[in-house]
């Protein structure tokens, strides 16, 4: 008996230590499983979270939705005079994917070719019920003749009041009243996660209903300079263009107009256009046949964080000015190359591609405040918006060789140099060359660019660019003003 006492009594006395040591451990700073994170549900909301009534609203909404037949003819012009189409971004699909049928019509005819007709099919819905009717641009453009098909059977023949390229809307007419309408909602107010649905005729399948939710907001993907999409995960496929996006109180949101694909279909990433601007779109091709636009006459860039050190700002944030147009409201209220303009009639400018959208909303003729930041310190102009006009530039979001540590070389400007490179300045140096993974080339310069200052210095000749290098200290950013194909921007360099 007292051999077994001995034979445990080592075991029994770790078992202690161990026992006192669990219990200890909250005490020397270990937790106890469960307290690394919490179980206690988010308490976002009191209301209940109910999920929408698809069917309803799809019952009630469908009859406004309308399937869009644009009928084209057109003789391709012999040799190399035919039309080309400029090319997309692949990333950035029309909803017609590969077989738009215009793309289709230019890869087929040649100049050889009788004239055939050629047919694009899109969605549209109706938005007042004597007949207008909302649809994309790229649906109609160029068409001879539009026919839109309703979910009853009836077919009618639409007239185009009015087109806007700039934003992928166009305005159609029915002669037909008491029609269903679909009413406009407020994008404004929509948030990511928020439940939609879209209505359309995706490959020519009629009424076809998808629903997803809203996956972002405020989405550049390079199609104009008033980019402001609504991005959907409900499935939009070629066909869906100028379908409504509807939300769980069936307003339509936004209008369907690209995807983004690699083989055409869907792969949930679908993009619509606000229907707040469309709203205002309508409103004036409605009355005039066209979009009048506000104009303020300066071309931006955005600001990143080098360039919020060089212009001496605490984050990166506004509409950088790299040119002033003459004889432009811009000018006249005294904005100047350099300003960064952070507020436009009393709305923050957060992102450079916040501007364009809110000037051109603005009412021509209208005076309106605008603060910069200038030389670190804020500045108020006051600044009377003119109206657009369809061939000016609108707000953007624009020897030997010498060889330096900046990694280019370059020759003087000359008339006839500025004149092939259809430069606007008078003075500075032109890049014949970028030399691969040097400093100018991370920047993002290329042979052509005009470098017309150097820290907010002008530069005449080569000698200039060699001895503003050699001011400058090292491994700081290099602030350059340079012209590119008749525009100006900012570009820092870390040399």
């Amino acid at each position: 008996m007292q051999v077994t006492s001995r034979r445990w009594a080592g075991p029994l006395a770790a078992l202690a230590v161990a026992l006192t040591l669990v219990a200890t451990l909250p005490g020397l700073g270990y937790t106890k499983p469960g307290t690394l994170w919490t179980e206690e549900p988010l308490d976002v909301s009191a209301k209940t979270v109910t999920t929408p009534d698809w069917a309803a609203l799809a019952k009630a909404l469908k009859p406004a939705v309308v399937n869009i037949s644009a009928s084209k003819k057109t003789v391709a012009a012999p040799g190399p005079e035919r039309p080309e189409r400029p090319e997309r971004n692949p990333r950035e699909r029309s909803p017609f994917g590969d077989r738009d049928p215009f793309e289709e019509f230019f890869r087929r005819f040649g100049p050889d070719r009788p004239q055939l007709p050629t047919r694009a099919m899109g969605s549209g819905f109706v938005i007042s019920p004597d007949g207008h009717l909302l649809t994309n641009n790229h649906v109609v453009d160029g068409a001879d003749e539009v026919r839109v098909k309703f979910s009853d059977g009836r077919e009618l023949e639409a007239k185009v009041v009015g087109r806007d390229p700039k934003t992928d809307l166009a305005l159609l007419k029915v002669d037909a009243t008491g029609l269903p309408v679909i009413p406009l909602g407020d994008s404004d107010g929509l948030q990511v996660a928020e439940p939609v649905m879209a209505i359309g005729n995706p490959f020519g399948l009629e009424q076809t209903v998808t629903t997803g939710i809203v996956s972002a907001t405020g989405r550049a993907i390079g199609a104009g300079p008033y980019d402001d999409f609504i991005q959907t995960d409900a499935s939009i496929n070629p066909g869906n263009s100028g379908g409504p996006l509807i939300n769980a109180r069936g307003q339509a949101v936004g209008v369907n107009t690209a995807i983004f694909s690699r083989t055409g279909g869907s792969v949930g990433i679908g993009f619509a256009i606000p229907v707040n601007l469309a709203k205002t779109v309508a409103t004036h091709l409605a009355e005039h046949g066209h979009v009048v636009r506000g104009w303020l006459g300066v071309t931006i860039q955005p600001v990143t964080r080098e360039l919020a050190k060089s212009f001496q700002l605490d984050e990166p944030r506004g509409a950088l000015v790299s040119s002033v147009a003459d004889d432009s409201p811009a000018k006249r209220a005294g904005l100047q190359r350099g300003d960064v303009i952070v507020e436009y009639d009393g709305r923050k400018v957060a992102r450079s591609e916040d501007l364009p959208r809110v000037v051109a909303e603005t009412p021509v003729g209208r005076a309106v405040p605008i603060t910069v930041m200038r030389a670190g310190k804020p500045v108020t102009l006051s600044a009377t918006i003119a109206r657009l006009q369809d061939d000016e530039a609108v707000v953007a979001a624009a020897g030997e060789p010498d060889r330096s540590t900046l990694g280019v070389a370059v020759q003087p400007l000359t008339p006839e140099l500025a004149r092939q490179l259809g430069a606007k300045t008078e003075r500075g140096v032109v890049v014949r060359e970028v030399r691969e993974g040097s400093a100018a080339a991370e920047a993002g310069l290329r042979p052509g660019d005009v470098i017309v200052e150097v820290n907010r210095k002008p530069v005449t000749s080569p000698e200039d660019l060699r001895q503003a290098l050699d001011r400058h200290g090292k491994g700081s950013p290099m602030l350059l003003l340079v012209e590119r194909a008749g525009n100006s921007l900012f570009v820092t360099v870390t040399v």
